[in-house]
């Protein structure tokens, strides 16, 4: 795709958008908001560390929200297991034919955006 005066702009205008609607909610860290974005545009990662009370789940809830992605948090806990990340399969019954079947019910680990 070439890169033209136009895609650059029109990207500029998008992502000023996306900025207010996660400003409606969340009010007063315009750095971290900015910074995650370009994480976001980037293909990384973001890490916020902060003390409990910091809006750091509403952001990113908020920002999956304004994206339309699919959101999943892992509270990590001492009793954590890893199908509680990836998801594990269940053994079903059909009620009709009475067959056996296992059905994969996915973790939070394929949400869009995962808080962990």
């Amino acid at each position: 795709m070439e890169i033209s005066e136009a895609n650059v702009q029109s990207l500029i205008d998008k992502v000023s958008v996306l900025k207010k609607e996660i400003k409606k909610v969340i009010v007063g860290q315009d750095v971290v908001i900015e910074e995650m974005l370009v994480a976001l545009l980037a293909g990384g990662h973001c890490l916020l560390e902060g003390v409990p009370g910091l809006a750091k789940t509403l952001m990113v809830r908020t920002l999956s929200q304004a994206l339309d992605l699919s959101f999943r948090r892992i509270q990590f806990t001492p009793d954590l297991m890893p199908s509680d990340i990836v998801g594990t399969e269940i053994l079903e019954e059909d009620h009709i034919t009475g067959k056996r079947f296992f059905k994969f019910n996915k973790g939070p680990l394929f949400a869009n955006i995962v808080l962990a």
